[in-house]
């Protein structure tokens, strides 16, 4: 630790979360595509987690603070999934399916900007509680871990590694927070292929790996449309 901190006071780096978020970030539209999907070295990780990587393309949209939707089509089948503040929903109108949740007390459960990669203030102020643990010396990444607020009695735990200067993660540790594998990892992600979009930079490629550190699938993001002024309407629930 030490060794870290006189790296860190060397190289100018601070050790305050807020200082790697992308300020310039404030929506965000974007395709994501699976390039790869190991389905029996996914189901290792999380039978729900395995299930995203069944939907080949799925256009997305993102919005400060915390809104999302995501579109995509199996078959001849349309599903929109919502997530705005702490309130989910899942649209699949061929099969009458309306599905509401409200996640407030399961952080773990949420779907932000955090899951592509990216990190926004809002993260640091409404969501995470972040601990600097060391600066990488092999690749001058700063690593911190993030937790989740006592009061809301979730035990998860994401390590992540932050390139300083693009501010963005390009590596994350996910551990269980509840049942018998509470505090296992789960999977790894790696994030690559970093591209500038106005004022925040995004990388465009995840891989990730299982516990047990085999591959198990990748997406790429393409067709990005950054800070483009996306409609508060476009999060409505329908």
């Amino acid at each position: 630790m030490v060794t870290s901190l006189l790296a860190l006071a060397v190289l100018g780096q601070s050790q305050n979360i807020n200082d790697y978020a992308s300020t310039g970030f404030r929506d965000l539209q974007f395709k994501a595509t699976v390039g790869s999907a190991n389905f029996q070295e996914l189901g290792k990780i999380n039978k729900d987690f395995s299930q995203s990587y069944r939907f080949k393309t799925t256009d997305v949209w993102l919005k400060e603070p915390f809104k999302l939707k995501m579109l995509t089509t199996v078959d001849d089948t349309t599903i929109t999934f919502y997530t705005v503040g702490t309130k989910k929903s899942t649209r699949i109108p061929k099969a009458k399916i309306n599905l509401n949740e409200d996640v407030a007390k399961a952080p773990g459960k949420r779907q932000t900007l955090f899951d592509f990669g990216i990190m926004s203030p809002s993260l640091f102020t409404d969501l995470f509680v972040a601990k600097f643990v060391r600066l990488d010396r092999a690749t001058n990444d700063v690593v911190f871990d993030l937790t989740y607020p006592a009061s809301m009695k979730d035990t998860g735990r994401h390590r992540i590694w932050i390139d300083p200067e693009r501010k963005v993660i390009t590596k994350r540790e996910w551990y269980a927070q509840q049942g018998r594998n509470k505090g296992r990892l789960m999977a790894t992600f790696q994030y690559s292929e970093p591209k500038k979009f106005g004022d925040f930079w995004m990388n465009t490629t995840v891989t990730v790996f299982n516990a047990e550190n085999k591959k198990a699938g990748s997406a790429t993001y393409s067709n990005v449309k950054a800070n483009a002024g996306i409609a508060d309407s476009v999060f409505v629930v329908k």
